[in-house]
């Protein structure tokens, strides 16, 4: 296994390497690669000859309202109305518009992904070479349990199938954790399975997930059922669980190491993983608590943060300790926060404020993502970003909760003698994980019970995802005879000075009064 463990980074790296050579090589170059991917598009497209300029004219800024019928006829039809190129997925998320969303990737939009990877890729075997010699583990992209059925046949849940077919295959053999996981019939038994898998794995040396709370939460999961994956270790053999669908991992000197450890101990995670290099997760906005909590957590390995990586498309990618617009992958446009004007990649200035609008292989045209990014600098003539967060979101662990969400909670509770007024998440409490808070007052008798609440926060695909993993305790309602009051004194006791406090359906808060 070691020798074609290590044969396989090696293609892996050579297969990535033209991606890494052609963003250096054309950096300076901005404009006349994005025009001509602009050309390229609207060809393959819309058969359409256009300038940038032309373009802008023609085509309207676009969110997931303006495609969702022809998204819906695709998915009917198995044709795709969007444009070129057979859909090969759709894949589910949850957004501003949309309680779920489903975006087509094209083998077209693929490729554009695949020159973001290849890029990460190559880059860190040169920072970090001896993860030519360990497995990786890179999180799937799991399925809330209420969509499983409604989408077990959409081949929706393996992220390798992101890149090529050359790449995947070698993937396969440096990957620690089979992404059939995914398919676990609950998320408590998909997080059970992942963990006994990385511990049966003495090779691991690359820890990749999205959300540094999954992270944290797959140690605990360890730790919690330390025990537990002694014994599937030195059996093989799954206990009381749905997982006979996936053979059991086997390794008596892993299941020896682990029964010997201390896992509160920070340097215990190296002494059970010898080759553990480097730990790679959301850092910024709402994520930097819980990246320094996982930093914490596993002493001596190193750590990265990601690029923005949305559903629809790919921006930045890390790359020499920033964030440079991946620049080969799709037509990029910006929306200045303040100013409200759309400007291409090449107009950026630094200290810009502005949102994301790609064009890409998929079909989508002029799109726009509601985050929020700040132009730190430049890699020669690649604005590089700063990720300041989700527009009118909270976004504690990933689940993304966005004022339309919050205001259509509200008004499903809102009786004439029961006012809900705002739905609060909490990131911090001594006694709880992350969390949502409904705010009300009124007639006692009238509030909603949290597992009401729950149920209706579900309807959100990634609330409900982050609810099965854990990464999201059970909402609560607080109930108040002033409601203005108790918002106000929370918000001050959050650091908010009060002549800028005004209510708002949905806000994030650091503490909550207990």
């Amino acid at each position: 296994m070691g020798l074609l463990l290590s044969a396989s980074h090696q293609i892996l790296e050579f297969a990535c390497r033209k991606a890494f050579q052609r963003y250096r090589q054309q950096a300076n170059d901005l404009e006349t690669v994005q025009r001509q991917k602009l050309d390229q598009f609207l060809k393959q497209h819309t058969s359409q000859s256009l300038s940038y300029e032309q373009f802008v004219e023609k085509y309207p800024l676009t969110r997931y309202s303006h495609w969702k019928g022809k998204i819906e006829q695709s998915r009917q039809s198995g044709k795709n109305c969007l444009g070129a190129g057979k859909i090969i997925r759709f894949q589910p998320t949850s957004g501003s518009s949309e309680a779920l969303k489903f975006i087509p990737y094209t083998q077209s939009f693929l490729n554009e992904l695949d020159e973001a990877i290849g890029l990460w890729l190559t880059n860190l075997y040169r920072e970090y070479p001896q993860l030519k010699n360990s497995t990786h583990y890179w999180s799937v992209s799991w399925l809330p349990e209420s969509q499983r059925k409604l989408l077990e046949n959409s081949n929706l849940n393996d992220d390798s199938a992101l890149l090529n077919v050359s790449k995947r295959v070698l993937s396969k053999i440096t990957q620690s954790v089979p992404a059939e996981i995914a398919l676990a019939a609950s998320a408590e038994d998909a997080m059970f399975a992942t963990a006994v898998f990385l511990v049966a794995d003495k090779n691991l040396g690359m820890i990749s997930v999205w959300s540094p709370t999954f992270a944290l939460q797959l140690l605990d999961v360890i730790e919690q059922n330390q025990n537990e994956i002694v014994k599937v270790l030195r059996t093989g053999q799954w206990k009381h669980r749905s997982l006979d669908y996936l053979e059991a991992p086997q390794s008596s000197e892993q299941s020896y190491k682990l029964q010997r450890l201390d896992l509160k101990d920070p340097t215990a995670w190296t002494n059970l993983w010898s080759k553990l290099t480097l730990i790679s997760s959301w850092d910024t906005a709402s994520a930097e608590r819980w990246a320094k909590h996982l930093q914490d957590r596993v002493a001596n390995v190193a750590f990265e943060g990601k690029g923005l990586w949305a559903t629809e498309g790919v921006v930045t990618i890390p790359f020499n300790n920033r964030y440079p617009l991946s620049y080969q992958s799709h037509f990029y446009e910006f929306l200045n926060v303040e100013s409200g004007q759309t400007v291409p990649s090449w107009g950026l200035k630094q200290g810009d404020i502005v949102s994301p609008v790609i064009t890409t292989g998929s079909g989508l045209i002029r799109y726009v993502i509601d985050d929020e990014l700040e132009v730190t600098g430049f890699y020669e003539k690649v604005p590089c970003f700063l990720f300041l967060g989700r527009k009118m979101t909270v976004d504690l662990v990933g689940e993304k909760i966005d004022q339309i969400t919050a205001q259509k909670v509200l008004a499903a509770f809102q009786q004439e003698d029961y006012v809900p007024v705002s739905l609060l998440g909490i990131e911090f409490c001594e006694i709880k994980k992350p969390h949502y808070v409904l705010l009300s007052e009124g007639n006692l008798a009238k509030q909603p019970s949290a597992a009401e609440l729950d149920e209706l926060l579900k309807e959100n695909f990634h609330y409900e995802l982050a609810r099965n993993l854990g990464q999201l305790d059970e909402p609560e309602v607080k109930h108040v005879d002033d409601a203005w009051y108790y918002y106000k004194t929370l918000a001050m006791h959050n650091g908010m000075i009060e002549g800028n406090i005004k209510p708002e359906p949905l806000k994030k808060m650091k503490t909550k009064i207990i």
